[in-house]
């Protein structure tokens, strides 16, 4: 019922018993006014409805499977005509955005909260209903009170729990991450000349930004111009041989060195499989003929000036090489027989396995160990290792490492007529009739065949499988031989050098050299093909680096290079995605050198 706002005139005032008298009044809402109602086109399968739309569904697509083929349809184009849109705008006042920030530390934190707490065990000491201050003013004070007691809680802080968070915060895993990730930036923008030689790509050269005009800018670019042409004009056509342009000549790029590694000779050097740009190096140091504690460090382009992994050994490293099958493997030989696995990806510096605790583990250094493909049906890798023991051995690499020996070489007699001499010494006491292993090198296509160099120059053809280990004995050094290697793309022939200053040709069907090399009156070091060649290989002595080249001459190299000036030099290594070449020397240093105006093939070759 509708009641009126003001009284009609001419009726009389209601009474003080109509105005007592109980009246109930009954609050009901309005119908729904649908200014829109779009029905849904789904129902669910447990409605009431269900059967009737599925029903209506199956009359549907009867109709539509009749419509075709028939006479009585035809498809055309339709356009239906759209209404206009309908729009309503809506008037208000502008909303004002505001961003505001500030720095807070976790000192500000504990400050604030302490003086929150003085704040409130100052307060119930004023006595209540005495304050003569308004609420105003005495939000007032306490916003000048919170400074005083925040200042007054900052010396109460010890100085020792601020050391304690400095020093958390500079040893935090993210910091440092970041700090890695900015040296190396650094070092890419101070290495970049020299990495985009090494990648043989255009050297970036920065604008240098001056307040010339345009017609002076004009003219030295011009001049610029002028001066690239005559460099063009005398630098030595590419497709020149060397005897016609400028001959093979080697420029550093750059030293894989640290203040870590200096006073430790370079032993060994290997490149990852599946990343050249990583590499792996051992150290071993020398102290009055003892051998010390030795390191292993891989190296990367993204910082030559300090290794990317570290790994500390107790014994001087001999011997390292990467996995193919696990690129992040790293095997390690020392000098006191032990081998050791190391897992590249971890930043620990223990060792995965250790064979320290095998009771079959070698007595003498391991010279050498490499990861073997065996053509063995399901082609396992297997760590091989050569050791001054004698042994030639296979390990095991399960829980722990372990090894069984594949062969031991035997002291042979030399076929030459000895002086009394040497008949005295063989006298001499007893002593093993195992012969020193130095060196050896698998076949390239049957890796069931390999050659180990000995400590008495002998080097011996092998089998791992068959009665006869030894198929044959190659006699032509007269020191021990440090390395042997086959030749990659005619595999018939490999190479070997020693310390009787001499490297040898060999042909696999003859027992007796085919070329002996001999430049200077050196121990020769280490030996190495060059990739995709048949006829160029490079060798170290004590102080120079050489590259022969068959192909253009037989009694000299093409160049020879004093690339240490300060120690000597110890092994070498041809990089693998580059025309470069790495040297190791006795200080402890790995240069890189770029190998310039060497027609090195990029597709195997074979010298005639």
């Amino acid at each position: 019922p509708g009641f009126p706002a003001e009284q009609e005139e001419g009726k009389a005032a209601l009474t003080e018993a109509e105005l007592e008298q109980r009246v109930d009044i009954l609050l009901s809402e309005t119908d729904t006014l649908w200014m829109l109602d779009l029905p849904t086109s789904l129902v669910s399968t447990e409605a009431e409805e269900a059967g009737r739309v599925l029903e209506r569904n199956k009359i549907y697509a009867e109709i539509c499977n009749a419509k075709i083929g028939s006479e009585y349809f035809e498809d055309k184009m339709v356009q239906t005509i759209s209404g206009a849109a309908k729009t309503k705008e809506v008037q208000c006042e502008a909303i004002t955005m505001a961003e505001k920030g500030m720095m807070v530390t976790p000192w500000d934190l504990d400050n604030s909260l302490n003086a929150s707490e003085a704040a409130q065990t100052e307060e119930p000491r004023a006595p209540a209903g005495k304050s003569s201050k308004s609420p105003s003013a005495e939000e007032h004070s306490q916003a000048e009170a919170a400074p005083s007691a925040r200042e007054s809680a900052v010396p109460a802080r010890s100085h020792g729990e601020k050391e304690c968070s400095s020093e958390e915060i500079l040893t935090s895993a993210n910091l440092q991450q970041d700090l890695v990730v900015m040296e190396r930036i650094l070092m890419e923008n101070i290495f970049q000349p020299k990495l985009a030689l090494y990648r043989q790509i255009p050297v970036l050269i920065e604008p240098v930004v001056t307040s010339e005009t345009k017609e002076e800018a004009e003219e030295d670019e011009d001049e610029e111009e002028k001066e690239e042409e005559k460099q063009e004009e005398t630098l030595p056509d590419p497709k020149q041989s060397p005897a016609e342009g400028a001959g093979p000549r080697l420029e550093q790029l750059w030293s894989y060195s640290c203040d870590l590694t200096s006073g430790h000779s370079v032993s060994s050097m290997a490149c990852n499989k599946v990343n050249p740009d990583l590499v792996a190096v051992g150290y071993r140091e020398f102290v009055s003929q003892d051998q010390k504690k030795g390191l292993a460090c891989c190296w990367s382009l993204k910082n030559p000036m300090w290794p990317e992994r570290i790994f500390r050994c107790d014994h001087g490293v001999t011997a390292v090489d990467f996995s193919l099958g696990s690129p992040n493997l790293l095997a390690v030989g020392m000098a006191n027989g032990c081998v050791a696995i190391y897992d590249v990806r971890s930043r620990a510096d223990a060792a995965l396995l250790d064979s320290s605790a095998s009771l079959n583990k070698h007595k003498g250094p391991v010279w050498q160990l490499r990861w073997v493909e065996q053509d063995r049906g399901d082609k396992k890798e297997t760590l091989m290792c050569i050791s001054g023991d004698g042994r030639m051995t296979q390990w095991l690499i399960q829980q722990r490492l372990d090894c069984f020996d594949v062969m031991k070489i035997k002291r042979t007699e030399s076929e030459k007529k000895k002086s009394p001499g040497e008949r005295e010494r063989k006298s001499e006491g007893p002593i093993s009739q195992q012969a020193a292993g130095m060196c050896f090198d698998f076949h390239p296509e049957d890796t069931d065949i390999f050659l180990a160099g000995t400590e008495e120059g002998h080097i011996h053809c092998c089998s791992c499988s068959g009665k006869e280990q030894i198929l044959g004995t190659y006699r032509g050094h007269k020191g021990p031989v440090y390395k042997v290697a086959w030749n990659p793309c005619s595999t018939d022939t490999f190479l070997s050098c020693s310390a009787d200053w001499s490297i040898l040709l060999w042909q696999r069907d003859s027992h007796t050299p085919l070329l002996t090399f001999t430049s200077v009156t050196a121990f020769v070091h280490d030996i190495k093909w060059a990739p995709h060649s048949a006829c160029i290989f490079a060798a170290v002595n004590e102080r120079r680096v050489e590259i022969w080249d068959l192909s253009v001459s037989i009694f000299q190299p093409v160049l020879s290079c004093a690339a240490s000036p300060e120690g000597n030099l110890s092994s070498l290594l041809f990089a693998r995605n580059a025309e470069c070449l790495l040297l190791g020397d006795s200080c402890g240093q790995v240069g890189v050198w770029q190998l310039h105006n060497l027609a090195v093939p990029s597709t195997p070759q074979v010298c005639a």
